[in-house]
């Protein structure tokens, strides 16, 4: 058994996840402390350069400009998020056996097979002093997966302290949304869906300076855009089956012209639900209990609106079920880690697209 804490940064640049568990790299024993360090303005704003800056790059280990300043800039913050994790919950240094250093994801281009998650492997490690694995989505890339999405063997880690007679659905509304199809042991279908909180955060920056909708409380107050919608959901994306995989930027071609903030914000709340949604038909069957987790679990006007397209299936956030709903994430890498130290598959043909079950990771020590 192992000790692993994880790390994720997801595409909506809020901060770090940080989380203990404790595993073998097949079953999840135990549920350690939880933690966050948020990205501060000046943080947030470097990547949103980095971002801009990334979509010219065609090698995933160069950083020019913006994208080095960002590269040392996450590198730092992880390290001081590991550190003040472990004082504040008065871990031992030494009884961590691996670190899951996801890094920032700043270009994903899978067609290309190309994806770059910045951040210093080498770095953090030798400033925390524990091994530390990273580069977890690189191989399943090469080998011509997705890269993405990358927690369902987590979640079905997860699932099995379930009783669930049916298929269940596990959805993650980070910036960009996506499911893992779990039905029974055998069974592990994932893929994005769609944007998740990307635009709507966005959005949020650019009307109002605020990050995003805190508890949908713009998006209550206005009405969805059901033709803009309908436009929106035709984009060939939401035909092709899964496994499939979005950059974050991959539909900020989308614009709202001439609408309200509330209403824009509402319209973009329901795009959200509504490509969630349209997965449903390219399932082998009907999931009857959709769980979520992400940023998008604590905004209850993006739940209503998913229970509203779903129903009658149930849609509940994560922790009903005793997950976190924060730190899923961070866990699944810490998880991830613990695989890819054993040399067990981290991605499978129907969650990214890969030929064969892959392993994964790069492991550095201090």
């Amino acid at each position: 058994m192992m000790t692993a804490i994880g790390l994720m940064s997801g595409t909506s640049l809020d901060g770090i996840d940080v989380a203990l568990i404790e595993t073998d790299g097949e079953r999840v024993t135990a549920f350690g402390p939880t933690g966050y360090r948020p990205y501060t303005d000046f943080e947030r704003g470097l990547l949103r350069e980095a971002l801009a800056e990334a979509v010219s790059l065609s090698r995933r280990d160069a950083r020019p400009g913006v994208i080095g300043e960002a590269e040392r800039a996450v590198t730092l913050a992880h390290a001081e998020a590991v550190a003040a994790f472990i004082a504040q919950n008065r871990i031992v240094w030494e009884d961590i056996d691996i670190v899951g250093f996801h890094g920032q994801t700043v270009l994903h281009r899978p067609a290309q097979r190309l994806t770059v998650q910045i951040g210093d492997a080498a770095a953090l490690a030798k400033a925390i002093r524990v091994p530390v694995m990273h580069d977890f989505r690189a191989a399943d890339v090469a080998a011509g997966g997705q890269g993405a999405p990358f927690v369902p063997a987590y979640h079905r880690a997860l699932a099995e302290s379930l009783s669930c007679e049916g298929p269940i659905c596990v959805v993650n509304i980070g910036g960009v949304s996506n499911i893992t199809y779990i039905d029974g042991a055998d069974t592990l279908i994932a893929c994005d869906t769609g944007p998740g909180n990307a635009l709507l955060d966005d959005f949020m920056l650019r009307v109002t300076g605020q990050p995003f909708d805190r508890d949908g409380r713009l998006a209550a107050e206005g009405h969805p855009d059901a033709d803009w919608i309908a436009r929106a959901l035709k984009h060939p994306f939401f035909t092709l089956p899964p496994p499939k995989s979005l950059d974050r930027n991959d539909f900020a071609s989308l614009v709202l012209h001439d609408m309200m903030p509330a209403d824009g914000a509402a319209t973009l709340t329901a795009f959200t639900a509504a490509a969630i949604a349209r997965i449903i038909p390219l399932l082998p069957k009907m999931p009857e209990k959709w769980i979520v987790a992400g940023g998008g679990a604590r905004n209850p006007i993006m739940l209503e609106m998913l229970r509203e397209r779903i129903a009658p299936a149930t849609v509940e956030p994560a922790d009903a079920f005793g997950w976190s709903i924060d730190a899923m994430e961070a866990q699944a890498f810490g998880y991830l880690a613990a695989r890819g130290l054993k040399g067990l598959p981290l991605s499978y043909p129907a969650t990214t697209g890969v030929p064969v079950p892959m392993t994964g990771g790069v492991i550095v020590r201090p």
